[in-house]
């Protein structure tokens, strides 16, 4: 399946990346919200710690699953938001290789936050969360970009609806009428 041409010229592949709570899962939902349907959401929490439950490492098989699952969903008709922390050395080449087998335009983000406002995001997620400051920090990567340029860093300073305006409207999302399914 590599190698093998996915989606069509009209639809869009985006990939939303960045460190825990920089807030990449609610500029994916502020996405959805602003396009309706036919965008899918490819999140790599759910595949990785729900659908397999595996710890993140080099070659573990979420990585090819987000990469099926995304291809499915492009030659199905879909916009696809690839989401998640999504390590450059873990999910690089899997990125390249998806984003060369796309047919239409694909873009790439990175939501760049610091480390101490990661934390303070973080203490605003439920109660019940079950990792805390050290996991942040052994997890937290610096601008973590991919290799070539192809990433817009969007800093904290963007507010949400913000960040999901400009991402729209980079895309040519927000001139895209949404799917009828």
């Amino acid at each position: 399946m590599i190698g093998v041409t996915v989606g069509t010229e009209e639809t869009r592949l985006v990939f939303l990346r960045g460190n825990s709570a920089s807030g990449k899962s609610s500029v994916a939902a502020g996405l959805r919200e602003e396009f309706g349907r036919g965008l899918a959401l490819v999140a790599q929490d759910n595949l990785r710690r729900v659908v397999l439950r595996e710890r993140d490492r080099p070659g573990a098989a979420n990585v090819g699953l987000i990469d099926l699952t995304a291809r499915y969903a492009l030659d199905a008709g879909y916009h696809v938001v690839v989401e998640g922390i999504l390590y450059a050395d873990h999910y690089g080449d899997m990125l390249a290789q998806l984003r060369a087998d796309h047919r239409g335009p694909t873009h790439g983000f990175y939501l760049d936050v610091p480390f101490e406002e990661t934390l303070a995001r973080h203490h605003t997620k439920p109660p019940m969360s079950k990792f805390g400051e050290a996991e942040l920090r052994d997890w937290y990567r610096p601008l973590d970009l991919l290799p070539g340029g192809i990433e817009t860093v969007i800093d904290a300073d963007s507010t949400l609806h913000e960040t999901v305006g400009r991402i729209m409207l980079d895309t040519g999302l927000a001139h895209l009428p949404a799917l009828d399914r």
